[in-house]
């Protein structure tokens, strides 16, 4: 059987990708959306118009989408579906969430994988913690791991012995309080790779520790427009070939990258990216680049 699987990149080009449906996560009739975070009751209609949008985008992009089969049970949140596994070569990682309301996603995951053929490499197990929104492939050999309220140092332990005895190294890096375990910080909200050599970041948010490391691999970096950071502007997802998705609503960042030879595709995110903190990384699970 073809490999559709892995690719140790966030940069490569998106061959296939998993999405979770706004009416799977239960926006038609939001529950608990203020203890979630959210900025306002969900608006479903035009949650589903813009979650459509951006489907018809990496359609364009030439990936194959995978949508997440109905369940019960979710919540808001299962609609940021990159969050709950981590895919490897060597097949997926169900992690643990630290967002104690999303701790059935990554079963759900580990269930979808079975179906579509993945094969799971490994799980994450309490008290360990991990999302993969803190998890960030440097090279093919590398990822750097962001450990904060949604991952924690038990969660990075256990990854690091999930990935070691297939050579690849977990590197930790520290993340701020921001405004504490309740936000959805993770470390690419404060970083996307853009290409083999160049990462979008939020210069002012970045420890001193994971600069110094990007600027010793040789990473080029771009700084969002500071005006843009509460509505996700770091958080960027490659399509591979220097092509990008991000939110039309940052028009400014999305300016610098357009000036730095990237070509830019938006759709807009106010209410399925920015109402729940979740951007275009947010809301794609990349199952396969090559």
């Amino acid at each position: 059987m073809a490999i559709n699987f892995g690719g140790h990149s966030m940069v490569s080009k998106l061959r296939r990708v998993m999405i979770c449906d706004p009416a799977i996560a239960g926006w038609q009739q939001p529950q608990r959306w203020r203890e979630l975070g959210y900025l306002h009751a969900p608006d479903f209609s035009l949650a589903t118009q813009q979650h459509t949008a951006m489907r018809r985008e990496l359609a364009s992009a030439g990936a194959e989408i995978v949508t997440l089969d109905p369940v019960d049970g979710f919540s808001l949140d299962a609609v940021y579906v990159h969050d709950a596994s981590f895919m490897t070569d060597f097949g997926a990682v169900c992690l643990a969430m630290g967002k104690p309301s999303r701790s059935g996603e990554p079963g759900r995951h580990h269930e979808q994988y079975q179906r579509l053929g993945i094969p799971l490499l490994g799980e994450i197990q309490p008290p360990g913690t991990a999302e993969a929104g803190d998890m960030v492939w440097l090279d093919q050999h590398s990822v750097l791991v962001g450990r904060g309220y949604r991952t924690n140092a038990a969660g990075i332990e256990q990854l690091s012995a999930l990935l070691s005895s297939h050579g690849i190294e977990v590197l930790s890096a520290p993340l701020p309080h921001s405004s504490g375990p309740g936000c959805c910080l993770h470390l690419m909200s404060l970083m996307s790779l853009l290409d083999e050599q160049t990462a979008l970041v939020d210069l002012p948010w970045l420890a001193v520790e994971t600069l110094e490391l990007l600027r010793l691999r040789g990473f080029n970096l771009i700084e969002i427009d500071a005006t843009e950071r509460d509505s996700l502007a770091c958080n960027v997802l490659a399509l591979g070939e220097r092509r990008l998705l991000a939110l039309e609503e940052n028009r400014r960042t999305n300016q610098r990258l357009t000036a730095a030879a990237f070509q830019v595709q938006t759709f807009p995110g106010s209410e399925i990216g920015i109402n729940g903190g979740g951007g275009p990384t947010c809301l794609t699970r990349p199952l396969w680049r090559m």
